[in-house]
């Protein structure tokens, strides 16, 4: 007999190598250069994330886990009783940890993430702490298509999207991402989100400029997991990074920028930087509660309910699926 029970389930979907690298490609022949920033998120990434998450200046993470805590049982009157959830961007267990324990007889959990071990980790602790509920693992990019484990239970399909991750999506994506959100809950579906809000300037800089350089280590991580997994050779010495608040769009940017004038090859392909030139490697857009919630509209859900902390810095919205 184990303490820890089995995952019900795990499914392997995560992008190969091919992928990440014609996408790292077509990244950086674009003019200006990009990269996609769901590859931060390899194993170094994703504990350099987790530090950042406990940064001082780095608000989001308690502004939401407290927000979820004041709100749970009120989203889960809303969600209702043997509901499945499933959760984008599993960071960790706490925040799913909270919904679920405040959920009259949840049916199942299934977490969604492309980072397996991180997934692995949370789903073993989600077994152990809930061992009445199935719990699947599905190892996959969630901003496409991915097959979800057969789900049985009365209840609703709820999406659970905690973190803010939605403003990493400008505002086309986001509809397309949202209104698959709600093609996954399907009819009389729902989806608790977090979503950060527009704040003054100083206290949104601060967040992506800590003063331990550790938002800068995972942005220059991203370069690391290139050279690794698709045999590049940057110089990580060679770029330093670069996050500012863009007002005229509403969202932070986050860029590598060349120190030098240099080369790196990749794929065969030579990559040419000139002194200056940046990487554009994330975004994350701020909106107000309003705006978000004519998005999620146009996503085809209808808003029910919003909530912000006393300070407003953060909010959570549960959305249902809109009727035909």
């Amino acid at each position: 007999m184990t303490d820890t029970p089995a995952v019900v389930s795990f499914t392997d979907t995560h992008p190969d190598r091919e992928t990440f690298l014609g996408e790292a490609l077509a990244g950086l022949c674009a003019m200006p250069k990009t990269l996609p920033s769901k590859y931060f998120y390899d194993e170094p990434g994703c504990q350099l994330f987790r530090r950042i998450c406990e940064l001082p200046e780095y608000y989001v993470t308690r502004a939401e886990t407290a927000l979820l805590g004041d709100i749970a049982a009120q989203a889960a009157e809303m969600i209702g009783t043997s509901a499945s959830i499933i959760e984008y961007g599993i960071g960790s267990s706490e925040k799913a940890g909270i919904l679920l324990a405040a959920l009259d007889r949840p049916a199942a959990f299934v977490g969604v993430d492309i980072a397996g071990g991180a997934l692995s980790a949370v789903a073993e602790t989600m077994a152990r702490d809930f061992p009445d509920l199935a719990v699947h693992a599905v190892c996959a990019d969630f901003t496409q298509p991915f097959q979800l484990p057969a789900l049985a239970g009365p209840g609703r399909r709820v999406v659970f999207f905690p973190g803010s991750s939605l403003g990493n999506f400008d505002h086309e994506q986001a509809v397309a991402f949202l209104a698959n959100a709600a093609r996954v809950a399907g009819p009389n579906g729902g989806m608790l989100i977090g979503i950060d809000l527009k704040k003054d300037v100083a206290i949104l800089n601060a967040a992506y400029n800590d003063a331990q350089d550790v938002t800068a280590a995972f942005n220059l991580n991203l370069l690391r997991h290139l050279n690794r997994e698709c045999g590049a050779a940057f110089d990580l010495d060679a770029f330093r990074h670069h996050a500012f608040y863009n007002d005229d769009l509403g969202r932070i940017e986050m860029h590598l920028v060349s120190l030098r004038e240099q080369t790196v090859y990749l794929g065969g392909q030579a990559i040419v930087f000139a002194e200056g030139e940046t990487i554009h490697t994330e975004n994350s857009y701020k909106y107000s509660i309003p705006e978000f919630q004519d998005l999620a509209r146009r996503a085809g859900w209808e808003p029910l309910r919003a909530w912000s902390d006393a300070e407003n810095l953060f909010s959570l919205h549960y959305l249902s699926v809109a009727a035909e």
